[in-house]
């Protein structure tokens, strides 16, 4: 029978091949009793199984591959110290000996106190952690159930297989540097998770959030996953078949024409010159930059220098990684975003998330409560400035009353460098995001004080309509196209450009090219993406004409009904 699912795609493309399913071993737990002289043979199994376990996931971290995104590493080291919490790696121990119940059922047991006791942790990072406990009781339990591993190699290495998880571990995504799959397809997970992170890095069709792919499809099922549109369509008919070879050759095709483009200049057929940068984490990440033909750095979101570790990254640290971004650009412009914690992105040791993260002390409101560290990264940044094209961007302004005190603290960092003979760019241009709705209302009055704006559309988005971005339930409403948010980047752009400073998109609409003449069309000039991209909205640009584009944004503009918006997008990328 044939059918489809629709999930959250993580990352494009389409894949055709068979399914493989991985166990969810937890659901295959059972409880048997033991008898008094079996019990030294199931304590040493377990153990052996412990063991294992750890063996398996230090020799995935010492294997590492030399491209593989930095997270890996730490997820690693988060999953084996989990596995030596004693509740999971000693107090088995005494289920089995005084219950005189097997290995399986004993951990699973101490897992399910443990989880009791994640429920009642506030802090929603380490809540979150649950799922890494999960993860890691599932690769003892597959020990433990004689199968080890996660997601072994295909029988037949000619035939394209798709991996089929309720969720899949960081260490299991490891295991795809190595071998052979087309894609991958989970019940749980969003766009933000550790496995879409992977994912996208690993640049396969990934669609998660589809709740029972796990349960519905069978081993070596015929399946097609388009990653662009979320869905993955289960025994497709011969037509459909035909349909999916079709475009999976198409993008293919189109993927190899878009390298041409690399070292064209983004320039729609008016003649006028758009900039497009590249989104990036973290130094690896700029081979991939310029592999894309990026013209700079629009956004280095400098928090994931101080996630997945249990210290703060000191001055010289955060200087090395600034300095290594600007020299390896080349001069072209790099734009550093101070830290942007909070909401998703939690310090482990600091619990300051409060009961909602997206609405609490985060970004800059963070970095003014904590002077002290913030005062640490200016300095790093101002460092960085002497070797490279560096621009400082500061996220979630609200008021003038935090970009002020912002402003006073670069002042006192330059001060402070200037004494000591250090040298920086004393011009080092400063930039404000606009990504809450009441500062993209009062946008007048910050740029006075500041040389270029950036608007963050996922923050923007997210506040401007109530809705969770990271909630799959809600993930409907997430509505670029609202009417409210076409004002709110219009009035952005057009009081910019009224100040002569610069502006830029850096979040999820500047790499989507269905809005790309949109953007262009309410004035937008310099776009910031992913590196993948690129590419792909350099060709809306060079094929778009100006305007033609203008005169039917403008009308998007008037427009207030869902239905003839998207006419007008239509008509905009026809």
């Amino acid at each position: 029978m044939s059918f489809a699912m629709h999930g959250v795609g993580v990352s494009g493309g389409i894949a055709i091949g068979y399914a493989h399913l991985i166990s969810h071993a937890i659901l295959e737990v059972p409880l048997y009793a033991l008898s008094k002289p079996q019990i030294p043979s199931e304590v040493e199994r377990f153990e052996a199984a412990i063991k294992a376990t750890r063996t398996e996931m230090e020799g995935l971290r010492a294997n590492i591959p030399a491209d593989s995104p930095a997270e890996f590493g730490a997820f690693l080291n988060l999953h084996l110290l989990i596995l030596e919490d004693s509740t999971l790696s000693k107090a088995p121990l005494d289920l089995i000996k005084n219950q005189r119940i097997n290995a399986e059922w004993a951990l699973k047991q101490q897992m399910d106190a443990l989880l009791a006791q994640f429920e009642q942790i506030e802090d929603d990072y380490l809540r979150e952690r649950k799922a890494d406990v999960v993860q890691v009781v599932e690769r003892v339990l597959k020990v433990l159930l004689g199968h080890p591993g996660s997601a072994s190699q295909p029988a037949s290495a000619d035939l394209s297989r798709i991996l089929v998880a309720h969720d899949l571990s960081p260490a299991d995504m490891m295991l795809f540097k190595q071998q052979r799959f087309a894609a991958f397809i989970t019940d749980v997970g969003g766009a933000t998770s550790h496995t879409a992170i992977v994912a996208r890095s690993l640049n396969i069709p990934s669609i998660v959030a589809l709740h029972h792919a796990r349960q519905l499809i069978r081993e070596n099922e015929l399946l097609i996953v388009d990653g662009q549109q979320g869905v993955v369509i289960v025994n497709p008919d011969k037509q459909i078949l035909a349909e999916y070879r079709l475009k999976q050759s198409q993008w293919e095709i189109e993927k190899q024409k878009l390298k041409r483009l690399k070292s064209a200049v983004a320039t729609t057929l008016d003649g006028t010159v758009v900039k497009l940068h590249a989104n990036i984490e973290l130094p690896q990440d700029i081979p991939q930059v310029k592999a894309s033909g990026a013209t700079g750095v629009g956004l280095f979101r400098s928090e994931f220098l101080f996630l997945n570790r249990d210290d703060l990254p000191d001055e010289e640290e955060q200087f090395a990684a600034y300095r290594r971004v600007a020299q390896d650009m080349r001069g072209l412009p790099v734009t550093i975003r101070t830290l942007d914690l909070g909401a998703d992105k939690q310090l482990r040791f600091a619990d300051r998330s409060g009961d909602n993260p997206a609405l609490g002390l985060r970004a800059i409101r963070l970095c003014l409560s904590e002077p002290q560290m913030f005062h640490t990264q200016l300095r790093a940044i101002l460092r960085a400035s002497h070797y490279g094209k560096i621009q400082l961007l500061v996220p979630m302004l609200c008021s003038l009353s935090e970009l002020r005190q912002t402003l006073h603290l670069i002042g006192h960092a330059k001060q402070e460098l200037a004494q000591e003979g250090i040298p920086f760019d004393a011009s080092i241009p400063i930039g404000g995001m606009i990504e809450i709705p009441a500062a993209a209302l009062v946008v007048q009055s910050f740029v006075k004080s500041l040389d270029f704006l950036s608007i963050g559309t996922n923050d923007l988005i997210q506040y401007t309509l109530a809705i969770d971005r990271t909630d799959d339930t809600v993930a409907h409403l997430y509505d670029p196209l609202h009417p409210a948010v076409l004002q709110l980047i219009a009035m952005t752009i057009a009081v910019a450009d009224k100040a002569g400073i610069p502006v830029s998109v850096c979040g999820e609409m500047a790499g989507d090219t269905v809005l790309t003449r949109l953007l262009l069309g309410l004035g937008l000039r310099e776009f910031s993406m992913h590196p993948a991209h690129v590419l792909a909205v350099k060709q809306q640009i060079l094929t778009s004409d100006l305007p033609h584009i203008t005169a039917v944004a403008q009308k998007m503009l008037k427009t207030h009904e869902p239905e003839k918006l998207q006419q007008l997008l239509l008509r905009l990328n026809s």
